[in-house]
């Protein structure tokens, strides 16, 4: 997975590259083309004025996350906790998307050979 960072404003220091690197290593898909990371702050009226957004890039559609905390780590942390919960949820939804074309599949083959309701798509496969 390629990280690409970028901090908009001021200059990231090495400690927090390394730190969000280390942090989206642990986002675990092998499906991940590219991860790009944004810093920037707000507002200096506003007391939470660091922002830190994600964007994974994935294969049909990219998983996007924004939170704003007074520091960037704790931002940082929100977001790839976040994106974990998104790509679990990415992988259930492929499971359960493969498990029914498989209940497809075996219903089609009943509906072709009604006498044979013993057929499995394992014993096809074989």
């Amino acid at each position: 997975m390629d990280i690409i960072i970028q901090s908009l404003g001021f200059k990231a220091s090495n400690s927090i590259e390394s730190f969000i690197t280390e942090k989206l290593k642990t986002v675990k898909s092998d499906r991940i083309v590219r991860a790009n990371v944004i810093l920037f702050k707000g507002a200096d009226s506003d007391p939470q004025n660091n922002f830190c957004e994600i964007r994974l890039e994935i294969p049909g559609h990219d998983l996007f996350v924004k939170k704003n905390s007074p520091w960037f780590e704790t931002s940082v942390n929100e977001c790839v906790d976040v994106l974990k919960q998104q790509v679990n949820k990415n992988k259930e939804k492929q499971v359960h998307n493969q498990q029914a074309d498989v209940v497809k599949i075996q219903d089609a083959m009943i509906a072709e050979n009604p006498d044979d309701k013993d057929v499995d798509l394992e014993d096809v496969v074989k």
